[in-house]
């Protein structure tokens, strides 16, 4: 399982770029999201935005994408209406869309040589892997407690195994090259989706995305180290890291993390903009500018990180400057990229 990153990573260079926020664009696309299902909601309404999003991001360097199904449970698309079956199928459909994206990338590639249109796109054959998003079970609530990390003593690791099983075993046989357990906020549920994946005997690969506000402990206040830990000790998670944290907390959490894990380490911070959560809103002019948030990619990569992209509030234009940044492949780009589209652009999206 570890050498699926292993291979991505060498043949990107040694690093490799996760794609960005999926409900700013969502929205910036004219989706509306206030609903409990938040992103997931797309998936009914307008899947093709979520497919063009997912493009728009392979197009600015992302080697991944992550399906729209963080907040995509059976349980919160029962209280919709839906029934077992149509919830199930809206997760499968969840990594389909992503695959429909990754395959109209690469036409556009195949077509890039044609010298077919220009608008800037980075037109590469490259791996580009997806991953399945699974959000915890606070992302489910609804109410902010995956930055908080207290479900109250009555959750306890049955219940929050018992809560995600369906849905692992679903989008794991979905097609999807990994599964991403994102902005994990506490011990309990990182236990619990190590022995989940042990007990199903999940056959795709994981990485463990944790979330922290002040680059010391994940968001409960629960060790940063123990809960890495826990990732480190499992043979099915191939990647440990931090998500949807502010971009000033990650040199801090990247030092700790090196104590406890050899496996390679994920960042995708947020814009660093604070979260309202009783007006389920950003609070503006409260992050990062795009060059700020860039400045910092070096010196992660400096100290071990080595997939880096963008969780809320992030966008392509970001992804863009990650990608810059991180490569040495500017100067590949030219030797492997086809020399018309780096002149023209590539190819316009039929």
């Amino acid at each position: 399982m570890s050498s699926l990153i292993a291979d991505l990573l060498r043949q990107s260079g040694g690093t490799a770029v996760i794609d960005g926020g999926l409900a700013t664009e969502l929205e910036r696309h004219g989706a509306d999201l206030n609903d409990p299902l938040w992103s997931a909601k797309c998936l009914f309404s307008s899947p093709h935005l979520i497919r063009q999003v997912h493009l728009d991001y392979l197009e600015n360097g992302a080697d991944i994408i992550i399906t729209a199904s963080y907040q995509a449970t059976i349980q919160g698309f029962k209280a919709k209406g839906y029934t077992d079956e149509e919830s199930e199928a809206m997760l499968r459909r969840s990594v389909e869309i992503a695959r429909e994206a990754r395959e109209l990338y690469y036409k556009g590639c195949s077509e890039c040589c044609s010298g077919d249109g220009a608008d800037g796109k980075i037109l590469k054959q490259r791996p580009i892997l997806i991953a399945a998003s699974v959000g915890s079970y606070g992302a489910y609530l609804a109410d902010g407690s995956e930055y908080s990390g207290d479900y109250g003593d009555a959750i306890t690791k049955t219940t929050l195994k018992d809560f995600h099983r369906r849905r692992v075993q679903i989008l794991a046989d979905s097609g999807a090259d990994l599964l991403a357990f994102e902005t994990v906020p506490n011990k309990l549920e990182a236990e619990a989706y190590a022995q989940l994946l042990e007990e199903e005997n999940i056959q795709i690969p994981a990485w463990f995305a944790f979330n922290s506000k002040d680059g010391v402990s994940v968001v409960s206040g629960d060790s940063l180290k123990e809960c890495a830990s826990i990732a480190e000790s499992c043979k099915k998670v191939v990647a440990v890291g931090i998500n949807c944290t502010p971009p000033r907390f990650i040199h801090d959490l990247i030092v700790l993390l090196k104590k406890v894990t050899t496996k390679p380490i994920l960042i995708y911070p947020n814009s660093g903009e604070t979260y309202d959560a009783e007006l389920k809103e950003w609070v503006q002019n409260t992050g990062e500018t795009d060059e700020n948030f860039i400045s910092y990619v070096t010196k992660w990569r400096e100290l071990g990180a080595s997939l880096v992209g963008g969780c809320c509030r992030t966008t392509p234009a970001t992804i863009r400057k990650i990608y810059s940044v991180l490569s040495s492949r500017e100067s590949a780009i030219l030797g492997k990229e086809c020399l018309p589209c780096v002149q023209k652009g590539g190819p316009m999206r039929k």
